[in-house]
């Protein structure tokens, strides 16, 4: 992940699970292998930034030790807690108001976990299925967070996750009726961009103006970056593609609401709108980013959109190829909607087609960032999961047996999706559209694509003694959104093979759990939702605010074992174990950024989770 965001601000750092759950272990410091692509250079605290406050030891140690989902359950999905090992064997759930004891079981035995150095026993409550408030109790602790179990236990969740993209809005001001204290006036309209020298071709020249309005902020920075919109808008679209009838019904708040869209696809539009200022129309090439000249500091976007001039620099194989996929799918996902965006579809399609051709012409246009430019990067050596993916997407809808040839199938590997491997796009749009595909497909390889991988999931998870899919390596950067695309594949297997007791998707759940609470650090990792989450995360807007809390709905980056801000931060991490790398704080960028390539998966587990 080439990305760059920045600075620093008042803070509580999250501690450890339990101090009950100290135990020796030395376990070194790992690099992040996800972030060996990264580059991201931060500007120092300066005068913009408002000073830090001292860490506060009560703060290090509140963390609750029964780790479990703080949000609830559906009444039929599984329920499970971890908890430090200890004396006891059993536990309770207690229904809050009345203090009944609702259901008791036995502790499950006690296994090291090695990403957080702690022993810990699984707590299995899948039993209790009445609706109601309760908590989990075991002896010699302190009571759970409390949490719901009822339907629609994840709907506020999903309207919130996708209201965080609206709060990430360029170019447009959020109203106190939509936005609450979290208004802000209009910032970058980019109505004036200019075309860097990196750009240039022979009838766009460096220098000239062009507009492209719109689009989302990428993370805690204010720049636009194709490459990361690519995996963001798609995994929307996946979203909607799976389940289109239920997100009908869904209102999320925004200025578009009601107009005859399903509001997850008002938001994306918003995105898609902005991307599609991004190709050249004299030979479909994408530009790689729009950008200002150096990261912005700690300031709104309205002033920061007044201090300098933005630019589009460099086309790159890797965002032709990304803008081709996107522009696929958009493209069949709103020939349903040609009344609301006449003609919308048709364009799509044909910007994916000249994008796709631009790409084959330029195989290896590969992004190098200009000695000028120093924002994020999201540059990628390797291509050829871009072209699979939007030969996939494009063979789909087109149903042109070129584009199959294209992506080489048999060649072609599943794996959990990032934004710089996005071969696992592709299977899962494939698998979505498998039984409508022209003879030359092979829908059982698509399905054992996509299940082995699954399988290695379960396998994966089996083995944890805190029953995820989680290892020490996989604590690097963006971690949190490591574990939703792991979910996001799970629930895929789930659809193709739901099994008596649905394992996919209950190992799907577990990981969804893990986010929302069910960690080491005894925090649901989303802004706003939970008994305690994330108050300072690196976040421009809501560390500028003055709201007095984060922007709602946004899910961190979380543990990162490389700490790659270390150096920048005021204070200390509270531990260097991977699981428990994390600091909340606006300093640390390595742990406590937000993005949307993060916030996409949780809109989209969420909200398969929360249907029965």
């Amino acid at each position: 992940m080439r990305r760059g965001f920045a600075g620093p601000r008042a803070h509580r750092f999250a501690g450890r699970l339990g101090l009950a759950f100290a135990l020796p272990l030395v376990l070194a410091a790992l690099p992040g292998s996800a972030m060996a692509a990264i580059v991201r250079t931060e500007p120092a605290p300066g005068a913009d930034a408002p000073a830090p406050v001292a860490a506060s030891a009560a703060a290090a140690s509140s963390a609750p030790a029964i780790a479990l989902n703080q949000i609830g359950f559906l009444p039929s999905a599984s329920k499970r807690a971890t908890v430090p090992a200890g004396t006891a064997s059993r536990f309770a759930v207690v229904e809050l108001g009345t203090g009944r004891v609702a259901l008791t079981g036995p502790l499950g035995p006690a296994a090291m976990w090695p990403p957080a150095g702690l022993a810990v026993r699984i707590a299995d409550f899948s039993a209790i299925t009445t609706p109601g408030r309760y908590v989990l109790r075991v002896a010699g602790l302190a009571d759970s967070a409390p949490f719901r179990i009822g339907d629609g236990a994840y709907d506020a969740l999903t309207a919130a996750a996708i209201r965080a993209f609206y709060f990430n809005r360029s170019g447009i001001a959020l109203t106190p009726a939509l936005a609450g204290v979290h208004a802000r006036a209009a910032g970058h309209p980019d109505t004036r961009v200019l075309i860097h020298a990196s750009a240039a071709g022979p009838k766009r020249r460096a220098g000239d103006v062009i507009a492209s309005p719109k689009g989302w902020y990428d993370a805690g920075d204010y720049n636009k970056y194709i490459v990361n919109s690519g995996i963001s808008v798609y995994t929307l679209l996946a979203a909607y593609e799976q389940a289109p009838a239920r997100w009908r019904a869904l209102r999320v708040g925004l200025p578009e609401s009601g107009n005859g869209l399903p509001d997850l696809l008002n938001e994306a539009l918003w995105n898609i709108d902005w991307m599609l200022t991004m190709q050249d129309p004299d030979d479909g090439g994408v530009y790689h980013k729009l950008t200002s000249p150096r990261f912005d500091g700690s300031v709104m976007p309205d002033v920061a959109s007044a201090a300098g001039t933005r630019v589009v620099v460099q086309k790159s194989t890797a965002a032709a190829l990304d803008f081709a996929a996107v522009m696929a799918v958009g493209s069949r996902v709103f020939r349903d909607f040609e009344a609301q965006r006449p003609g919308l579809s048709a364009r799509m399609l044909k910007a994916a087609r000249s994008a796709w051709d631009w790409a084959r012409a330029h195989p290896d246009a590969i992004y190098r960032q200009p000695p000028d430019i120093h924002t994020g990067e999201y540059g990628d050596d390797t291509l050829d999961d871009e072209f699979a993916w939007a030969a996939a997407e494009l063979y789909i809808t087109t149903r042109e047996d070129a584009f199959l040839t294209a992506l080489r199938p048999a060649r072609t590997a599943m794996t959990v999706p990032s934004w710089n491997d996005v071969r696992g796009l592709a299977w899962m749009s494939l698998a979505t559209h498998r039984h409508d595909l022209t003879p030359a497909a092979d829908p059982a390889l698509i399905e054992r694509r996509v299940l082995a991988l699954a399988d290695q999931l379960l396998a994966k998870s089996a083995r944890s003694s805190w029953g995820v899919a989680l290892a020490v390596p996989d604590f690097g950067w963006g971690s949190n959104g490591t574990v939703l695309n792991e979910a996001m594949v799970l629930l895929q297997a789930d659809r193709l093979a739901p099994g008596a007791d649905r394992p996919y998707r209950r190992a799907a759940q577990d990981l969804l759990d893990y986010v929302l609470g069910r960690n080491p650090l005894g925090m649901s990792m989303v802004t706003g939702f939970g008994a305690h989450s994330p108050r300072h995360p690196h976040h421009r807007p809501s560390e500028a605010g003055r709201a007095g809390a984060p922007v709602p709905g946004f899910v961190v980056g979380g543990p990162n074992a490389g700490r790659q801000d270390v150096a920048g931060c005021p204070v200390p991490y509270p531990s260097t174990l991977p699981a428990l790398s994390y600091l909340d704080h606006f300093c640390s960028y390595a742990s406590n950024e937000v993005a949307i390539n993060w916030n996409a998966p949780l809109v989209y587990v969420a909200w398969a989770l929360g249907e029965e």
